[in-house]
């Protein structure tokens, strides 16, 4: 009788060895097969970057539209005008990119979640977002409310033009706490993988808020002429909307991770101790950037008001050149979360690097574009023929630096889904306060330069932050961190313990 294979004994007969190999050597072959090679990855990659990407892009469109056409009634006031609405914008773009920084931990936290399928955990995660996103926007408003003329006085605001920005001041802070609601709702509806409701009610809102603006700033229809108030009671109303229409969509939705009720909004205190430590390196990575920016613009104080309106202007117009990178940096960091929710870390890179090639073409192409027509665009926004001169080399110098811009956007966006929100705050800090406020000091305040000096300051500050954050996701450890817990820690280093 012929013994069965043991561990001692483990020879088995030549015709069943050869069949039981045969046997292996299919199946390994049709596991090869049924493997996609690298060119279908990539483009699988590519097609989800893109679906997530071009609704951000449209509905940043609409948003971004939106203060063009504040410009383009606005500067129907006068410069100072202008100039009122580009100091007080800085304030509010404080609050603003604060509820960003908060909204991108919101989708870290909730995208590994629902990669992981765990829909309790992806609802704890933005109410604790929420509660983090009014309480930040309540000290924000609090302050601004109190001390709003101390506030404007710090970025050296003539008189005459502080005047002009309270009252729109007050108004447009008082907004902030709609857009904290507004705005983890958003994020949420990202992490879901949804950018096309977002988008709907980006363009509902933004129609709403340019009739608002028609209606008050010059009193159309027997409205009240408002001036530059009616643009700020407009952005009140704009922003009330914007929460019913995120609200009414939520509850419809149908990922079941976003139809959130009030019993969702409690105080989870292991889940809000991880939305402060993957958002509190992102609020400060916002911080100091505006911080940079308020001390930019005290630097182009110096060189008038025209200088400061070109500078509003620009900014304006150029903010279309950067909504691909803001459209990539969200899918980044969706794709990101959703890989490392689902124990992928290999296709958490592949995402990333397939977002900056995207993305370095769309900027190459739109650079070109803007560079080549700054003037023509210049002269549709403002008559003031220094402004058009000032405007000249500041769309020229941030026309080149577009693809170091996008490139760090997307890359920021892509490890900030990854939970890893210090190394953007470290390449912010680089760029604003090692390059951008003391280059702008030694130029404008020491040297006394002229303007063009200034400007090529933000070239700078672009190619840095780009460099350091290509080299931290090629050779960081970021994507060792798999599950749906970021910080499997957390408790033991509680922020809110007792």
């Amino acid at each position: 009788m012929t013994p069965l294979p043991t561990d001692e004994n483990p020879q088995l007969p030549d015709a069943v060895s050869t069949l039981v190999t045969d046997v292996a050597d299919v199946a390994d072959s049709a596991t090869d097969a049924a493997q996609p090679s690298a060119a279908e990855l990539s483009a699988r990659a590519s097609r989800d970057i893109i679906a997530l990407t071009w609704p951000v892009v449209l509905g940043q469109v609409m948003a971004n539209a939106v203060p063009l056409i504040d410009i383009l009634m606005l500067g129907r006031l006068g410069t100072p005008t202008l100039a009122a609405v580009g100091y007080a914008s800085q304030f509010l773009m404080l609050a603003q990119a604060s509820l960003i920084a908060i909204g991108s931990a919101c989708v870290a936290m909730m995208a590994r979640a629902i990669g992981a399928k765990d829909v309790p955990r992806a609802r704890q995660a933005f109410s604790a977002n929420l509660w983090l996103a009014l309480g930040v926007t309540a000290v924000l408003t609090f302050i601004t409310l109190v001390w709003p003329r101390q506030l404007l006085h710090l970025l050296a605001v003539k008189e005459s033009v502080v005047d002009l920005a309270v009252p729109y001041f007050r108004l447009t802070l008082s907004s902030s706490m709609l857009m904290a609601v507004a705005l983890t709702y958003e994020h949420a509806f990202r992490a879901a993988r949804d950018t096309f409701g977002p988008m709907l009610i980006a363009v509902l809102v933004s129609v709403a808020k340019v009739a608002c603006n028609y209606l008050l700033i010059f009193g159309a229809f027997g409205a009240p002429r408002l001036g530059l108030s009616g643009a700020g009671v407009a952005t009140i109303v704009s922003q009330a909307l914007a929460v019913v229409l995120f609200v009414v969509a939520s509850r419809r939705h149908a990922q079941p991770a976003l139809r959130f009720g009030l019993r969702d909004l409690g105080f989870d205190r292991s889940m809000m101790n991880e939305a402060f430590y993957v958002a509190l390196p992102a609020v400060g990575e916002r911080a100091i950037m505006n911080a940079a920016m308020m001390a930019y613009f005290r630097f182009l104080g110096n060189y008038g008001v025209e200088a400061v309106a070109a500078y509003n202007v620009g900014v304006r117009i150029l903010a279309f050149t950067w909504i691909p990178g803001l459209g990539l940096s969200v899918a980044a960091a969706t794709l990101v979360g959703h890989a490392l929710g689902s124990g992928d870390p290999a296709l958490a890179r592949r995402a990333g690097w397939q977002a900056v090639r995207i993305g370095t073409f769309v900027a190459l192409v739109l650079g070109t574009l803007f560079v080549a027509l700054r003037i023509p665009m210049a002269k549709i926004f403002t008559t003031d023929p220094q402004v058009v001169a000032d405007l000249d080399p500041f769309i020229l110098l941030l026309g080149i630096a577009l693809p170091f811009l996008v490139a760090h956007f997307t890359l920021g966006g892509a490890l900030r889904g990854a939970g890893d929100t210090m190394t953007p705050l470290k390449a912010a800090a680089l760029g604003n306060w090692v390059f951008r406020v003391p280059l702008g000091y030694l130029f404008g305040q020491l040297l006394g330069l002229n303007l063009f000096w200034v400007w090529s300051i933000m070239l700078i500050d672009h190619i840095s932050r780009a460099g350091w954050l290509l080299w931290s996701f090629h050779f960081g450890n970021w994507d060792k961190n798999v599950g749906t817990s970021i910080r499997a820690k957390v408790a033991s280093r509680s922020v809110l313990s007792a």
